[in-house]
């Protein structure tokens, strides 16, 4: 048996275990060091290639501003965009001036007693608009200058209101006011619109109907529930019934009479018409301004009633009126009138685009607010002079009121 026998000393064998130590923590070092190298190659190359590439960008959006800015246009395309981007407030702020026309002839009163307009001035300085005018009132009878006309018309501006909303189909849904023809008007059963029902875009439901349809009809005449033919020019018996509604033929096109006065008793009795005014399941008109409320009496009878509270043309009520100054006068055809001055503070709401069929309400009816439906030759005329100075006729006639100014 062979015997080995160790002939290095202890502290040999450590030195050399602490030489290969070194040796080991000597190579990682250069493993660490030589990888932070390449590291940092690596980084300042991704650094250099971002720098190149940003100067690139700036070079290209120099040559875009110089190029954009080269244009003597461009003043003239950023005013454009800035408006196109206020449409939507601009629309919110529109008025119409046109609907004064229905609101004077709702304010100026019809009959024996007549005013007539010679000289009209309308501001939307203040936040309500302002009307201002020279009229010239006729009693139409002896004594012919009476300020009773002129307190009368002054004490109407607290009954005088306006209504606006929406025509909207049975489902509820809103019919677009193009689709819509107004006024007309039954002796018995009120006031109603003509609902173009055949229009392009003017049968909600029936749009919402042939988008759910997976399997539309191929021929183009030839309809699915709900959808309708472009047919204006039907006849009669062709467009008895279209999406369910009887319809009437007017100038030449088809359509459906939604009447605006509801129909008491018929909604009521078929289920269309709660109590509480709610209307469902019918064309109609949804008011934004009327209320409706029925009440059982006696032997089953509904006592249906109107109000409108909220909208009123001239929010002030007689206080919204200021008559500057009133005299004795003689028109051109020399009638004896009554000069004077007003200025009527109204509703801004009554002039905003956003309120569609809009109507102003006096106490003897209702006025369409489109002056193509007003007679507007009855509402003017020239301007009556003053009583001349030797017209006893004229400056001595009676009156019942007193100066109103």
């Amino acid at each position: 048996m062979a015997l080995e026998i160790n002939l290095v000393p202890d502290i040999k064998n450590e030195m050399i275990k602490a030489l290969k130590l070194r040796n080991l923590i000597f190579f990682i070092c250069i493993v660490v060091a030589s990888a932070s190298i390449i590291v940092s190659i690596i980084l300042a190359s991704a650094a250099a290639i971002q720098q190149s590439a940003a100067d690139g960008k700036r070079n290209t959006i120099d040559l875009m501003s110089s190029t954009v800015n080269s244009y003597g246009e461009l003043s003239e395309f950023l005013t454009i965009r800035d408006q196109l981007g206020n449409l939507a407030e601009i629309s919110d702020n529109k008025q119409l001036l046109s609907r004064i026309f229905g609101v004077l002839s709702a304010l100026l009163p019809t009959g024996l007693d007549t005013i007539t307009i010679s000289e009209l001035s309308i501001s939307f300085a203040e936040d309500n608009p302002t009307i201002s005018f020279d009229a010239q009132a006729n009693a139409g009878a002896e004594p012919y200058i009476d300020y009773n006309v002129l307190d009368s018309f002054k004490k109407s501006m607290q009954y005088m209101r306006y209504d606006y909303g929406a025509y909207v189909d049975r489902d509820g849904n809103t019919i677009p006011a193009y689709c819509i023809v107004e006024s007309f008007s039954d002796e018995t059963r009120g006031s109603y619109a003509y609902w173009l029902i055949n229009g392009e875009g003017c049968n909600p439901s029936a749009a919402e109907t042939a988008e759910e349809e997976t399997n539309p009809a191929e021929d183009e005449n030839e309809t699915t529930e709900g959808e309708t033919v472009e047919t204006p020019e039907a006849t009669e018996e062709e467009t008895a019934v279209v999406s369910g509604y009887a319809t009437e033929q007017y100038e030449g096109q088809t359509v459906v009479r939604i009447w605006r006065t509801p129909q008491y008793e018929e909604w009521y009795k078929a289920g269309y018409l709660s109590l509480d005014g709610t209307i469902e399941n019918v064309a109609h008109f949804e008011s934004d301004c009327i209320t409706y409320t029925g009440t059982e009496v006696a032997g089953n009878v509904i006592n249906w009633t109107s109000s409108n509270d909220s909208c009123l043309l001239v929010p002030d009520g007689t206080e919204g009126i200021t008559i500057a100054e009133s005299s004795n006068g003689r028109d051109t055809d020399e009638q004896l009138v009554l000069r004077f001055s007003a200025t009527i503070v109204l509703s801004p709401e009554v002039f905003s685009f956003n309120n569609k069929h809009l109507l102003s309400l006096s106490p003897t009816g209702r006025h369409n607010v489109t002056d193509s439906y007003l007679q507007l030759q009855d509402m003017f005329a020239e301007r009556a002079e003053d009583c001349a100075e030797g017209d006893t006729t004229c400056n001595n006639n009676a009156n019942t009121g007193g100066n109103n100014g």
